[in-house]
């Protein structure tokens, strides 16, 4: 089964995507994550991605596509996987396989996004870099969901409930793809 996990920053698709792929035992994947080990590395992509990381951009697609072929291609990932922050644009949708089963679109308000990230603490979370992150996924991101409605396999989620009532709601509606209610 592959899934995507979509919402803005702070929208917690990390976390549902987390619970679900532990639930499905199935790989959790995360853009932001591949990303930020792969600009530990002292080569022209690993600094290409620290420059675009640290003021909020999104990172070229052409790497971005090729870590995410790359690591699908990989063996774990040959039952499926639960992606979480990509496609991030319509140019991301290239590096996909065509056979996803769901989207999950975790839907908050941005001010309630910034909240949750302020909370988080996280260094790279300052108000300026939130807030450019936040326009980039309206202007990139949010356009996906269309695309996805037309493919069939959306599903919106109200992401201002409990960890619970989001895991739960995101199962029920899971229950169509697995065969369970």
């Amino acid at each position: 089964m592959k899934i995507i996990f979509l919402g803005a920053q702070g929208s917690g698709k990390s976390t549902q995507a987390k619970m679900l792929s532990e639930k499905l035992g199935l790989p959790y994947i995360e853009m932001g994550q591949l990303l930020r080990d792969k600009s530990k590395d002292n080569d022209e992509e690993g600094g290409e991605i620290r420059q675009a990381l640290e003021v909020g951009n999104l990172v070229p697609d052409t790497i971005t596509i090729g870590l995410m072929k790359k690591r699908v291609s990989e063996n774990d990932c040959k039952n499926g996987y639960v992606l979480d922050g990509y496609p991030r644009n319509y140019a991301q949708i290239e590096g996909l396989p065509t056979d996803i089963d769901k989207v999950f679109y975790i839907k908050v308000s941005d001010n309630e996004g910034i909240k949750r990230l302020i909370a988080r603490g996280r260094h790279d979370d300052s108000l300026d870099v939130i807030t450019r992150r936040l326009e980039l996924y309206h202007k990139e991101t949010e356009p996906l969901l269309t695309y996805f409605r037309q493919q069939g396999n959306l599903e919106e989620i109200n992401g201002v409930r409990t960890q619970g009532e989001v895991q739960q709601d995101i199962l029920s509606k899971l229950g169509n793809v697995t065969g369970k209610d």
